[in-house]
């Protein structure tokens, strides 16, 4: 295992009935921008509970943020940032209202003229205006990590940011909100959890047999709720294992100690910046190319996954590794997740070579574990996914 550091600053509230704990995080003296997404909180209770819970401070709301969180709409929030005065964030909603919230906790301190440059430019916040989420939407795991991703429409762009000073305060988790759910965000929640780990996972062994166990474990509940929670997402204890999975998936545990990939992860950004593809159906576009396209490199933690995974115990290592690949493809398949590009757009030709043009463009020349994924070899594997 390799050295690491860990620390994560974030307090969970999980349960039955906890939004209403939200009241006791929030300082008395805070000014509170209340951030969320399309309105589906009006309609489902959940905003009813926020508001009841921070009747005792000033707030002010900002509804509108996008699936995938746009650059112009949070610079309009930012905006209300400035002009009132706000000391503290406060977002209720799914990854993507999360990682709006966190950008704006970093452009709320930035000395810059231009707040884009955070993520063209890697700036890395040590400390953010403070923040909480109320969740709403299982997935991305954003409501325990320090990491944020924001799309840009004007440029066709989709990039990455984070820090220290990133994490939520607090993040209250009451599975019962999946109820309201549709079964398309439900399956697209299953399929973004189970690809973050494997992006953690699916690399080579290094001996990291408690990490690797953590992973597997993750996967397989993943895997047994699947069903259970697309049928019935009111019955609560699959909906709080999948709720608690997704924040396990990405909370910084897994990836500690051990060598990660994020290959999946840059290549499906351009599909969502491109064609506007939900993003955890980019993942199961991408994913089984890549893994097929390096399954030299990736054949022995494939072949375990095999095995500890999916119960393949027939065959060579090569065999139970391939038939990983095809158990993945097919889990995605399963949850009503189409695995080519080809099922989601006409005007997928050229798209490869457009991906390895913007990776070139911007110095990205080695990608994955080993650092060796260069753009032309991103062209093949997005062609591959065609």
């Amino acid at each position: 295992m390799n050295n690491f550091e860990f620390k994560n600053p974030t307090k969970i509230i999980f349960g039955k009935d906890t939004i209403k704990k939200l009241e006791n995080e929030i300082p008395e003296n805070a000014k509170v921008l209340f951030l969320y997404g399309g309105g589906s909180i009006k309609k489902n209770g959940i905003y009813e509970q926020v508001s009841n819970a921070l009747s005792n401070v000033k707030v002010i709301e900002f509804g509108g943020i996008p699936a995938n969180p746009e650059y112009d709409v949070l610079m309009d929030a930012l905006k209300i940032i400035k002009e009132q005065h706000i000391t503290y964030l406060l977002a209720v909603g799914g990854g993507s209202v999360i990682d709006g919230t966190k950008f704006l906790s970093a452009a709320a301190v930035y000395d810059g003229d231009t707040p884009w440059d955070i993520l063209t430019k890697n700036i890395r916040t040590q400390k953010g205006m403070p923040f909480g989420t109320v969740l709403t939407l299982p997935a991305t795991g954003s409501e325990m990590n320090s990491g944020a991703v924001i799309t840009r429409a004007s440029t066709k762009e989709k990039l990455a940011m984070g820090g220290p000073g990133l994490f939520p305060e607090f993040s209250i988790l009451d599975p019962q909100v999946i109820r309201s759910i549709p079964e398309r965000q439900l399956a697209n929640g299953i399929t973004d959890a189970f690809t973050h780990v494997l992006e953690q996972y699916m690399t080579y062994p290094i001996e990291a047999t408690l990490q690797d166990r953590f992973a597997e474990s993750i996967l397989q509940t993943l895997i047994e709720v699947a069903p259970k929670v697309l049928k019935n997402p009111s019955d609560y204890k699959p909906a709080a294992d999948f709720m608690w999975s997704c924040t396990m998936a990405l909370n910084g545990l897994i990836q500690k100690g051990v060598p990660g990939d994020w290959a999946v992860h840059m290549m499906g950004h351009e599909l969502t910046a491109l064609f506007g593809i939900d993003h955890a159906r980019t993942l199961a576009i991408v994913a089984p190319s890549h893994y097929k396209y390096n399954f030299e490199a990736k054949k022995a933690k494939l072949a375990q996954y095999g095995e500890r995974v999916w119960n393949i115990t027939e065959g060579s290592q090569d065999d139970k590794a391939y038939a990983a690949i095809e158990k993945t493809e097919a889990f995605f398949k399963q949850l009503g997740i189409a695995t080519k590009l080809s099922d989601y757009t006409e005007k997928y030709e050229g798209t490869a070579e457009e991906i390895s043009k913007r990776f070139t463009d911007r110095g990205w020349n080695g990608l994955g574990e080993h650092q060796d994924l260069s753009p032309d070899k991103v062209e093949k594997i997005v062609k591959m996914a065609y």
